[in-house]
């Protein structure tokens, strides 16, 4: 069974970050109506910080030998995919709705191959990119379909669109550099997890400090802080989404091809099914179906490496 397992570890590891995705996305929705995207990342991001310096202090950790280049890419993938990426994915959610970004963010995997390809050389046989396609188009099958929970209480659609663009070719870029110094480095997913989120809320934190043309003051900007409430929720949902769910990225990106690990990271919508399922919603026909393709792909992407 280990030997089964062993060499799909970066997919194993993609699927549950999906998972754990699937499961806050639906908390962050609804923390989106009240907090602004950048006040959300930039808590969501210090409170992982905390953890994994924790867990790296408990493991005894030192901190690995790596190369200049690859730590300029691991953290310039974090500024990028991280910090300006979630943030222009949060206001997509708030000003799109669920279901038109998520469908906008399904360019993200093609766009990590397609730039893979280019500047790392990395280069996928037939299986895998017939995989890719089966996946992606099971959940956009899915996310089409599906309209409860996806109208926003603001709708603006160029506005959103440009966001959900911009998420989806900022985590693209983040992919690949990511996967470049994992890949090309000694250090581990763990390690590389922190430098990335270092760096991307760093970069969240600067512009949450700029003036803006609502005029808040500094304070304001950090008002999420005094709700206990809000922080108790956020402090769950960054331990599920950011500590595990990037922690589980980067060991993906470490051991899989960068295209099939950011597509198998982009069926958290399939998970969400069983949740509206449980919740009461009404699971069509087609959306079973959408989950059989996606599956089908999957599938594919696993047997055609194991």
């Amino acid at each position: 069974m280990y030997d089964f397992i062993n060499p799909l570890k970066g997919e194993i590891a993609a699927l549950t970050a999906a998972f754990l995705w699937a499961v806050s996305s639906i908390i962050y929705a609804a923390l989106g109506q009240r907090i602004p995207p950048l006040q959300l990342n930039f808590s969501k991001g210090l409170i992982a910080i905390g953890l994994l310096i924790f867990t790296l202090f408990i493991q005894g950790q030192a901190f690995p030998t790596i190369g200049l280049l690859p730590l300029s890419f691991l953290l310039l993938s974090g500024v990028i995919g991280i910090g300006l990426g979630d943030t222009a994915y949060f206001s997509a959610l708030n000003q799109l709705g669920a279901r038109r970004t998520l469908l906008l963010e399904m360019l993200a995997p093609p766009l990590s191959a397609l730039i893979a390809l280019i500047f790392v050389g990395e280069r996928l046989g037939l299986n895998a990119w017939l995989g890719m396609a089966l996946t992606l188009f099971g959940v956009c099958w899915v996310i089409v379909e599906r309209s409860p929970y996806s109208v926003s209480t603001n709708p603006h659609p160029i506005k959103g669109i440009v966001w959900a663009l911009l998420a989806a070719i900022a985590q693209a870029t983040g992919a690949v550099l990511s996967h470049y110094a994992l890949a090309s480095s000694d250090i581990t997913p763990l390690w590389s997890t922190l430098l990335r989120l270092i760096a991307g809320t760093f970069i969240v934190f600067l512009l949450l400090c700029f003036p803006n043309s609502e005029k808040k003051s500094i304070t304001r900007q950090f008002q999420v802080f005094q709700s206990a409430k809000s922080m108790g929720i956020i402090t769950l949902t960054a331990f599920g989404s950011t500590y595990l769910g990037i922690w589980l990225q980067q060991t993906a990106f470490k051991f899989s091809p960068v295209g099939i690990a950011q597509t198998l990271t982009s069926t958290s919508p399939l998970f969400v099914l069983p949740i509206a399922f449980w919740l009461g919603e009404k699971i069509s026909i087609r959306a079973v179906l959408g989950v059989l393709i996606a599956l089908m792909g999957i599938g594919v992407l696993f047997f055609g490496k194991a």
